[in-house]
């Protein structure tokens, strides 16, 4: 499966646009957990692993060359991942999103379920 690019063909746009690529690229599984983990600094992938529920060798290396190549992480010369400047920028832009899913879960748990 090829990384997500904008202005390339992606999930959910034929045009490729910036928004449906991140979306994409972020959408895989362990993608924003990988992500999440690398916040305080970079990890070694044995450590990933474990931090992320022991999920199997290929998929973390897998998503690890995917955000690789999406220049969101690096490796550096120890051998660990951490993420790059643009993938810093990532966790002040996703903070907007997190505060209305807070208020989306508080309305939720308030409102009586619909069928």
């Amino acid at each position: 499966m090829a990384v997500p690019r904008p202005g390339r063909v992606v999930r959910g746009s034929a045009t490729g646009r910036p928004l449906m690529a991140a979306l994409d690229l972020l959408g895989r599984r362990w993608a924003l957990r990988i992500l999440w983990e690398l916040t305080d600094g970079p990890r070694g992938a044995r450590e990933l692993r474990q931090r992320c529920d022991a999920m199997s060798p290929s998929v973390l290396y897998q998503r690890l060359a995917e955000l690789t190549e999406a220049q969101l992480v690096s490796q550096d010369t120890g051998n660990r991942y951490r993420l790059t400047p643009l993938g810093q920028t990532l966790g002040t832009a996703i903070a907007p999103l997190e505060q209305w899913a807070n208020t989306w879960a508080l309305q939720t748990a308030a409102s009586p379920e619909r069928p």
